[in-house]
């Protein structure tokens, strides 16, 4: 099914293999890390890493869902009835058929898994979820996310020039976030293709401090 989907649309699929069982562990670090305290986790995934995130998830934890394709929503709501570790009275999971941007909800997360495929997305998508992923945290939240290696200097060898120029972009983008928010980063080799993951957390104050600073004069 991943490979179909991949082929129908590459850009939001983001792969051609869905996450690895490694990948997919350092990912859902910061739940593990946590328990057996209940969280509210969000995730946007298209199931491997929903695998490894529900065992970790302690009694009375709540966790949301975000998926836009259609055919790997209805998996996911499959998924979560049937996973053998949820029951009426362990976590609440929920499967919401959207983009992660358009999400309409009060709840706030102690942790976000994103395995959205940022450097597919333009720069002003990629700074619209990221925005929205800030927003949707808890001061001294944290947000996962991971990036293949290499993928700019391929694209760089491979793709066009505006292609090669709006993969830059968005690596810009994504380096000042690191810069303002990262709390580490792992290389995860044993996944294909080798990714790198990101923590990054928000910070203890208001809502209209957290954009990332640009260099330069204006910072």
């Amino acid at each position: 099914m991943f490979l179909i989907e991949a082929a129908r649309d590459l850009r939001t699929t983001g792969a051609i293999a869905p996450s690895g069982t490694s990948l997919a562990r350092v990912l859902t670090d910061p739940v593990r890390a946590q328990a057996p305290h209940p969280l509210a986790v969000l995730e946007a995934g298209t199931g491997p890493v929903t695998r490894a995130l529900i065992p970790q998830l302690s009694r009375g934890s709540r966790l949301d869902i975000v998926e836009a394709n259609p055919r790997f929503a209805e998996r996911l709501r499959h998924l979560v009835t049937t996973h053998p570790r949820l029951t009426a009275a362990s976590a609440q999971v929920n499967v919401r058929q959207t983009y992660v941007e358009q999400l309409d909800t009060d709840q706030r997360y102690d942790v976000i898994v994103s395995g959205l495929p940022l450097t597919n997305f333009t720069p002003v998508q990629v700074e619209r979820i990221m925005a929205r992923y800030l927003e949707l945290l808890h001061p001294g939240g944290t947000l996962t996310y991971f990036a293949y290696v290499g993928t700019r200097k391929a694209r760089a060898l491979t793709a066009s020039r505006a292609e090669a120029r709006r993969h830059a972009a968005v690596d810009e983008i994504m380096a000042a976030y690191q810069r303002t928010y990262a709390t580490g980063r792992w290389t995860v080799w044993a996944n294909v293709p080798p990714a790198y993951v990101w923590h990054l957390r928000r910070p203890l104050v208001s809502a209209d401090q957290f954009e990332p600073q640009p260099d330069g004069a204006s910072r």
